[in-house]
């Protein structure tokens, strides 16, 4: 102790006896933020935070942060954000590292966390804020000036950053991190970059930074007079349309979503991040929409003279590039917490909680109803719809499998307390279309960044924030060969998921991509090039993912045909580790969309005749493409 009402104590060891006492509380009920630290150690973190997470001691209500080891360290933010998701941001890691690559392996986990609005707290270790040794190991020089290091590609990417150059500086900037980290309006990733000498630093901090603090996270309400104006618009509306996104389930507004939607018969298309706001088979659920979606939600939006987006950031997706929505009248009203989101589309913009405005929404709407014709379009869709899912899971009886089968065979076996993971590839597209799920919490999609490798640290990061639930990632050879480290991690911590690894033999997804923008697929493939011309030769590329799974601990099998798959999956129930499930699906047999378009610009002169005709298709859509101002 050093004088009265202070603790004398490093930097790094005030930042960890901090952040064990900081808590989130909604709806009357409080829960600790954050579950434990990810790190990686080197000279940039090992004496400082490493020192600080070693010396730790369990105090009444008070227990210690619990460090993991992960083997990436991008990986390790993709757990912490996978964890905030399935939490509905209710909670979090944080993640440390040592300095140089170290740091700037964690800016690609960070943009994904910041663009799925998801928090997580980043920890680089950074150069020596006393200068006189410098340059150190790894240090980036600058001749312009001696306060920027590569921890400053992080701003970007960060909703709040900060560098700690001295030890009476932390308290104020972990007030700073915590308001981000708990806004529901702001959150993403926080970096608070520590020079490794100010780590080590010690300082008389007030004790009153290590009192047990409650974040409240606030619902707040939407301005009365545009929620006035957003109820007539829905009475007035002959075709309205709800998009359910992310903000639905953050909120925890699932049972408020159900109640509206039942009281007026309005229709509801998911997003990726609001698949499961309703049971699939609701009535009122017409299934994925945009890009990726369904015939029967693309279909309405097509007529939509009204949309309700709910919690949604209305990207390209969603609205095909803005080419979904074709009433000449259409109408947008944005009920979102995030000023940003809810003007988009020059919507009427309801600042506020999903949650309670929804509530207010159906007590103000107790006599309204869709018309008896609008619901019967909308029943009819819907019962097209469940059958063409029916039809596209239907075993076909051919090897190598479907993609579209295998999915609906993970989907039988996860049942309906199984959680699948993914984000990247053809995967996303396809499960968004066939994935059969009763709530939000067994669909867990990384798509706003859409970041190759997520899969498998991303299940881990559900199975720690969801120990009771059965996790499945899906991946396919290419997300996997860019990072299967932590399949080590799953081992070491004993955690337990099912890895489906779809072995196609390369990029299935920007093939057929390659394939619509006329350039036939060039680059796509994992062939043998002949070293002198560069030309693809031979078969595609055998590789041996079992051996490669095993050899990092994990549980393998192989499944051939559709009743093999089965079989396996049924084994990795019984097995009590992470089992990895190699499976040859077929490369080029897709899952069609409808009625949706996206804007992926195609050359404008081209020798290639394919890549001309591509732009000829290109150009007939791009008049689709509608201006909300």
């Amino acid at each position: 102790m050093g004088r009265t009402g202070t603790r004398r104590l490093t930097t790094a060891q005030a930042l960890v006896e901090f952040l064990r006492r900081q808590y989130v509380e909604r709806d009357g009920e409080a829960q600790p933020f954050f579950a434990g630290v990810w790190g990686i150690f080197g000279h940039g973190n090992v004496a400082g935070i490493g020192q600080a997470l070693q010396q730790q001691r369990d105090e009444p209500d008070t227990p210690k942060l619990r460090y993991y080891q992960g083997k990436n360290e991008q990986a390790m933010v993709h757990i912490a954000a996978a964890y905030a998701k399935t939490k509905a941001r209710l909670g979090t890691f944080a993640c440390t590292s040592s300095i140089g690559p170290g740091a700037t392996n964690m800016i690609t986990g960070a943009a994904g966390a910041t663009i799925n609005r998801l928090p997580v707290l980043l920890l680089p270790g950074d150069l020596f804020a006393r200068r006189n040794v410098a340059p150190v190991l790894q240090q980036l020089e600058s001749e312009h000036s001696q306060d920027v290091s590569v921890n400053d590609a992080f701003r970007a990417v960060s909703r709040y950053w900060d560098r700690i150059n001295r030890p009476d500086q932390l308290p104020f900037a972990l007030m700073e991190a915590m308001r981000v980290l708990t806004s529901p309006s702001e959150t993403g990733a926080v970096t608070l970059a520590l020079p490794q000498d100010v780590q080590a630093e010690a300082w008389d901090f007030p004790s009153e930074l290590f009192k047990k603090r409650v974040w409240p996270i606030r619902r707040p309400l939407a301005d009365r007079e545009l929620l006035r104006r957003a109820v007539d618009w829905i009475r007035n509306a002959k075709r309205p349309l709800l998009i359910a996104g992310g903000g639905v389930v953050y909120s925890g507004a699932m049972e408020a979503l159900k109640r509206f939607v039942e009281r007026t018969g309005v229709p509801v298309g998911e997003t990726q991040a609001g698949k499961g706001s309703l049971p699939w088979d609701h009535p009122q659920n017409v299934g994925p929409i945009g890009v990726t979606g369904s015939l029967a939600a693309n279909r309405l939006a097509q007529h939509a003279d009204l949309v309700i987006a709910v919690g949604t950031r209305l990207g390209d997706f969603p609205t095909a590039s803005k080419t979904l929505f074709q009433h000449p009248e259409v109408k947008f009203i944005a009920i979102n917490v995030a000023e940003l989101d809810a003007y988009k589309h020059a919507a009427l913009p309801l600042v506020a909680d999903a949650k309670v405005t929804l509530e207010e929404l159906t007590e103000r709407l107790r006599d309204f109803q869709v018309s008896d014709d609008y619901a019967q379009e909308i029943a009819r869709l819907k019962r097209e719809w469940d059958a063409e899912v029916d039809r596209l899971r239907k075993p076909s009886g051919r090897v190598p499998l479907r993609q579209a089968e295998v999915i609906g065979a993970v989907n039988e076996a996860a049942g309906e307390r199984g959680i699948v993971v993914c984000a990247a590839g053809s995967l996303p597209g396809d499960l968004h279309k066939l994935w059969r799920t009763r709530d939000p919490q067994g669909y867990h999609l990384e798509y706003g960044y859409s970041c190759m490798g997520y899969e498998i640290a991303g299940g881990l990061g559900a199975k720690l924030a969801a120990p009771e639930r059965d996790v499945y990632v899906m991946v396919g050879d290419g997300s996997y060969l860019m990072m299967n480290s932590e399949l080590v991690t799953a081992v070491q911590e004993g955690l337990k998921i099912t890895v489906v690894l779809l072995d196609n033999h390369g990029f299935s997804s920007i093939k057929g991509l390659s394939l619509s923008v006329g350039s036939g697929g060039f680059g796509t493939e994992y062939r043998l090039r002949d070293p002198k011309t560069g030309e693809l030769v031979g078969e595609p590329l055998s590789l041996d993912f079992e051996a490669n799974a095993r050899s990092l601990g994990a549980h393998a099998l192989r499944a051939r045909t559709l009743d093999e798959l089965k079989q396996a999956l049924e084994e990795a129930k019984r097995v009590d580790k992470t089992t990895v499930i190699v499976v040859e699906t077929a490369l080029d047999e897709r899952v069609p969309g409808y009625e949706a378009w996206w804007d992926v610009p195609i050359a404008e002169v081209s020798e290639m005749e394919s890549v001309r005709k591509a732009r000829e298709a290109y150009e007939r859509m791009r008049e689709r493409e509608r201006f909300f101002l």
